[in-house]
């Protein structure tokens, strides 16, 4: 197998997974470090090179809104999911259900007449 193709659709699949999981994870306000803490707690590891620009363009977009203040003795960025945010979050979440449903269903499709799982993942 080829494993930097195999890095390149890893990364594909990643991509859309990191903004609804930032999303969702925002919708309690927290700053950068403990939310990039956080999305690793869950097996979600990015970096910062990945999660600033990511958090810029979401505020920018409308999704994210931030806020610096002062915690213990140093400034910070706190950001928290907007209300348009929180809809399009609500949406990408039907979207990432359906999507599965129909991922889940392919993967369970009889072969040649015989009944196998494709893939029997998580």
């Amino acid at each position: 197998m080829d494993a930097a193709l195999f890095d390149n659709l890893r990364l594909e699949v990643r991509r859309g997974a990191v903004v609804v999981a930032v999303l969702a994870a925002l919708r309690n306000e927290q700053y950068g470090y403990t939310l990039r803490k956080a999305l690793a707690e869950h097996g979600l590891e990015i970096d910062e090179g990945t999660l600033y620009p990511l958090l810029r363009r979401l505020e920018t977009q409308g999704l994210l809104v931030s806020e610096w203040r002062e915690e213990e003795k140093r400034n910070k960025r706190f950001y928290r999911l907007s209300a348009d945010g929180a809809e399009m979050l609500k949406q990408l979440l039907a979207e990432w259900k359906s999507i599965d449903t129909s991922l889940t269903g392919i993967l369970k499709e009889k072969r040649r007449g015989a009944s196998r799982t494709v893939f029997a993942g998580g």
